[in-house]
């Protein structure tokens, strides 16, 4: 028998609102209550427990904070002694040349292996959280001791984050992960068209350890999947797989491009 208990339809505007904030929601209201952090998700699995928070989908929840201060749902004050306790706790915990893992404890900012070998430095989740870091620095602008105290601390993480080392010596490729333990086993290079994009353009950017501009036409567009050209129901694709891939290849890139 149908359902009685059916939601009212809504306008475009009101959608956009329901989805922002119960976006920012999640972080917000499930954030990691020692480090302010986004966690890997809201069920817990046998191989992690509630402690476990995610980088890169930190950087995603930093960008919902500024989504609610600019709609007045918390105030910039709130809003920045959030991002301040998130980014005191990022500098104290484990990064490699300043790249972070995938996974954090989100109570002790020790490492949580993603996989056996997957146990340091993740360029791209790394730059998911930049992606995000940066955008703050850029919003909360005012000269105010709180919010210079947040740019200030943002741009220690900056100018910290070693993207060339994941270029390995300057080579031809860039490699998605590092380890301490296990060194490059994991042995992936960033290749388009995907979601990666976003860790070319901010290692490309690092006013301090940037990657070299021919490892972008080397690595990431020498890929069998980079150019498309070919024609999905009436839409010309310029880039990446037949019929376009998941969402999030575009999603996870031009939140912040």
């Amino acid at each position: 028998q149908p359902s009685t208990n059916t939601p009212p339809p809504l306008s475009d505007s009101a959608l956009l609102d329901l989805v922002q904030k119960q976006t920012f929601r999640y972080f917000w209201d499930f954030a990691h209550p020692v480090s302010g952090l986004a966690r890997e998700r809201s069920n817990t699995r046998p191989e992690y427990g509630h402690e476990v928070v995610a980088t890169g989908g930190s950087g995603f929840g930093v960008m919902a904070i500024i989504v609610a201060t600019e709609r007045h749902w918390i105030s910039r004050d709130t809003a920045v002694k959030h991002l301040l306790k998130s980014v005191n706790f990022l500098l104290k915990a484990n990064s490699y040349h300043g790249i972070f893992p995938h996974w954090l404890n989100g109570a002790t900012g020790k490492t949580v292996p993603f996989s056996r070998k997957d146990d340091g430095a993740d360029v791209v989740e790394t730059a998911y959280l930049f992606e995000g870091l940066l955008c703050a620095r850029q919003y909360f602008n005012r000269p105010t001791p709180l919010e210079s105290d947040l740019r200030q601390r943002i741009n220690w993480l900056w100018a910290g984050a070693e993207w060339s080392w994941h270029q390995r010596d300057g080579g031809n490729s860039y490699y998605w992960h590092w380890s301490p333990n296990n060194g490059w086993s994991m042995n992936v290079e960033i290749r388009g068209w995907n979601e990666c994009l976003i860790a070319y353009v901010l290692g490309a950017s690092s006013p301090t350890y940037p990657i070299t501009e021919h490892v972008y036409r080397s690595c990431w567009a020498e890929s069998n999947h980079f150019i498309n050209g070919r024609t999905y129901y009436g839409i010309r694709l310029p880039l990446g797989f037949d019929y376009g891939g998941p969402l999030f290849f575009a999603h996870y890139s031009f939140m912040g491009l």
